[in-house]
């Protein structure tokens, strides 16, 4: 039993999807269920957050702003096989581990500075 649970904790994340970064602006496709047996992707795009690294439980939180300037966060697990894709738009040039300040700002205040590679 010991060496089934440890195999199924060994295996390795998704294949394809990028390497992400704190700061980055991502749009994340989730398959999510409606009613009993359809499904449908959904769309979230923001700013990742947070990352946390621990082997297979990999997670990362994206924060976007709805509408009439709510922010929503959603938590996605890395390697879940409901994350169809995941797309990088841009990488910000951050120097904290979690961005939870981003939660107080609001309108330019809440951009970052875009980080260039040249």
């Amino acid at each position: 039993m010991s060496d089934l649970l440890l195999r199924a904790f060994d295996s390795q994340p998704t294949e394809g999807l990028p390497q992400l970064r704190i700061g980055d602006d991502v749009t994340v496709h989730v398959r999510v269920n409606v009613g009993e047996r359809n499904e449908r992707t959904q769309v979230v795009r923001g700013m990742v957050i947070r990352l946390r690294n621990t082997a297979n439980n990999r997670n990362f939180t994206v924060r976007r702003v709805a509408s009439n300037g709510i922010g929503v966060e959603r938590t996605f697990l890395y390697g879940s096989p409901r994350i169809e894709k995941i797309e990088i738009h841009r990488h910000a040039h951050v120097r904290q581990a979690n961005l939870y300040f981003m939660r107080q700002r609001t309108g330019k205040s809440a951009r970052l500075r875009e980080k260039r590679n040249f």
